[in-house]
């Protein structure tokens, strides 16, 4: 039918501009490839005006990479993780199922701005797409325990809706470690292992989650490193996830407590966020100034970066907030 349409098109253009002058035959001809790429279904004009979503477009890597490495800092496993299953997902033509990833650390190590820096590269058009990502706050949308079993319905429809419509949707589940006990479970047949569920193919979605449970033992392993003279880049990032898998799984206040979706191996990867030292900080104080558009003070970079570093209380070695406050510190020092 396609074929068809554009045959009539390009057979009736040159009787009708027979009749027009050279400018107007050159504005009705633009307007005419205008209205043509808009009336297309996954157009580049039409997607770029307008969200759409283009199974052929999508996942800018090389935009996904060069933000991680040049604004995410003392991150290297879960760069390097992060690329290598975006990498792995991409590149598979019907992958068998979602990639599931889950950031584990302290508050402020990063795992929100990863997040979101693949939400702002779902597709290679550097548009955003809002409609195919899908954010849920624990805090927000799940506030009361008595609702588990609406929340349920309510998450499985929306996620069966989505991804009905944009096979590529990116669903975000921030604090985690507040959900109520066995909510995210719910979701646990769109994780699996299938060609389709009632006629819908999941392999494209992308789940994230975001959990503070875990952080403590990640800087207990990076702590250890420290004091035995080790460096942080030595960690063995197969045994982190390991350790992580298991006590997320122990943990009531993990979301994750005995869940399926561990017992079944459904989440691909346990993603470690190490705790920031003080040269991370100092590189978060000065990328934040030049996005505030000041110029660099190395003794305004060091004062934040020494008073953010904190813990443990004797070696202060690690920032227990991350970079989280950088950002006031910085407007309330200028």
């Amino acid at each position: 039918m396609k074929l068809l349409n554009a045959a009539v098109f390009f057979i009736l253009v040159p009787t009708l501009t027979r009749a027009l002058d050279p400018l107007s035959t050159s504005i009705f001809m633009g307007g005419a490839a205008v209205a043509w790429q808009l009336l297309s279904p996954h157009s580049w004009l039409k997607c770029s005006l307008l969200d759409c979503c283009n199974m052929k477009d999508t996942l800018n890597l090389s935009a996904i990479r060069m933000d991680l490495e040049q604004k995410v800092f003392g991150q290297h496993l879960a760069i390097q993780i992060v690329l290598r299953a975006l990498s792995a997902n991409m590149y598979s033509k019907w992958p068998r199922k979602p990639l599931v990833m889950s950031f584990h650390g302290w508050t402020g190590t990063g795992k929100s701005f990863v997040s979101n820096i693949i939400a702002e590269n779902l597709y290679q058009l550097r548009i955003p797409r809002r409609r195919f990502v899908h954010h849920f706050s624990t805090v927000l949308h799940f506030p009361h325990l008595s609702h588990v079993h609406l929340y349920k319905e309510q998450l499985q429809n929306w996620i069966r809706g989505n991804v009905s419509a944009c096979p590529r949707s990116l669903f975000i589940f921030s604090e985690m470690d507040q959900m109520p006990h066995g909510l995210i479970d719910s979701i646990m047949p769109f994780l699996d292992y299938h060609e389709e569920i009632d006629g819908v193919y999941y392999g494209k979605a992308i789940f994230l989650f975001l959990n503070n449970a875990g952080g403590d033992k990640i800087t207990e392993i990076a702590l250890d490193y420290w004091r035995r003279m080790k460096r942080r880049e030595d960690i063995p990032v197969k045994k982190l996830q390991s350790l992580l898998s298991e006590e997320i799984f122990r943990n009531r206040s993990s979301g994750f407590f005995h869940s399926q979706l561990i017992q079944k191996n459904l989440i691909d990867y346990f993603i470690p966020f190490l705790p920031l030292e003080y040269k991370h900080v100092r590189e978060c104080v000065r990328e934040e100034l030049r996005v505030q558009g000041h110029p660099e003070d190395e003794d305004l970079i060091r004062e934040i970066a020494s008073a953010m570093t904190d813990y443990p209380s004797e070696e202060r070695l690690y920032s227990s907030k991350g970079c989280k406050t950088v950002a006031s510190r910085v407007t309330l020092s200028i």
